[in-house]
C-alpha cells in the first residue's frame, strides 16, 4: 500500500466522522424545540409561590386567591368555628387522612392537622372539590363549611368531606408563615 492510498484512507475516514458529527449536531438542534416546549410556561413559574397578607382578612371572613391556576380558600375562622371543627369525632369522617403536605403523609384528619400549630384561626386549602374538580361555595352546606353544588358534596369548617360523593378532604397546599400575618403558598 502506497502512502497516497493511506492518505486517501485517512481523509475518507475523517470525512465520514465529520459528516456523522455534523449530522448528530443537526439532529439535536432539530429536536431541541420539541424538548424545550415541555418546560413549564413562564406564567406557571411565576405563580409557583404566592405571598398572602392576612392583615386584611377579618375574623369570620374568607378570601380566595389564585395559585397555579387553582383557587385557594383562606378562612379566618372564629373561635366558635374552631371549637365546632375540633368537636367532630374522627370516626364520623369519610376520609380519615388530613391531606396536608406540611405534616406526615397519613396524619389523621383532626382539625389540628389541617392547620399550622399556633395559627389555628387561619385555614388554607385548595378550593377544588375532590370529586370532579368543581369549585365549592363557602359558608354553605349542612356543616357550615363549603358546599359543591354540582354533585352535592358537603365539607365542614375544617374542609373535611362529611357528606356526598367526594372521596377526599379538600387538599391543603404546601405553605409557611413568613411573619405572623403573612404566608407564602407554594
Amino acid at each position: 500500500m502506497s502512502t497516497i492510498d493511506n492518505a486517501q484512507g485517512n481523509r475518507r475516514d475523517f470525512l465520514y466522522i465529520a459528516t456523522g458529527v455534523v449530522g448528530g449536531v443537526g439532529a439535536v438542534l432539530a429536536v431541541w424545540p420539541f424538548i424545550d416546549q415541555m418546560n413549564p410556561d413562564a406564567s406557571v413559574l411565576a405563580l409557583s409561590a404566592v405571598d398572602v397578607d392576612l392583615d386584611n382578612v377579618a375574623e369570620g371572613q374568607s378570601i380566595t386567591i389564585k395559585w397555579r391556576g387553582n383557587p385557594v380558600f383562606v378562612r379566618h375562622r372564629t373561635p366558635r368555628e374552631i371549637a365546632e371543627a375540633r368537636a367532630v369525632p374522627l370516626a364520623d369522617l369519610p376520609d380519615p387522612v388530613a391531606r396536608n403536605p406540611n405534616i406526615a403523609e397519613n396524619a389523621p384528619a383532626s382539625d389540628d392537622n389541617r392547620v399550622i400549630e399556633g395559627k389555628e384561626q387561619y385555614l388554607v386549602q385548595i378550593g377544588v372539590c375532590t370529586h370532579l374538580g368543581c369549585v365549592p361555595i363557602g359558608e354553605a352546606g349542612d356543616y357550615g363549611g363549603w358546599f359543591c353544588p354540582c354533585h352535592g358534596s358537603h365539607y365542614d369548617l375544617a374542609g373535611r368531606i362529611r357528606k356526598g360523593p367526594a372521596p377526599e378532604n379538600l387538599h391543603i397546599p404546601k405553605y409557611k408563615y413568613l411573619t405572623d400575618k403573612r404566608i407564602q403558598i407554594g
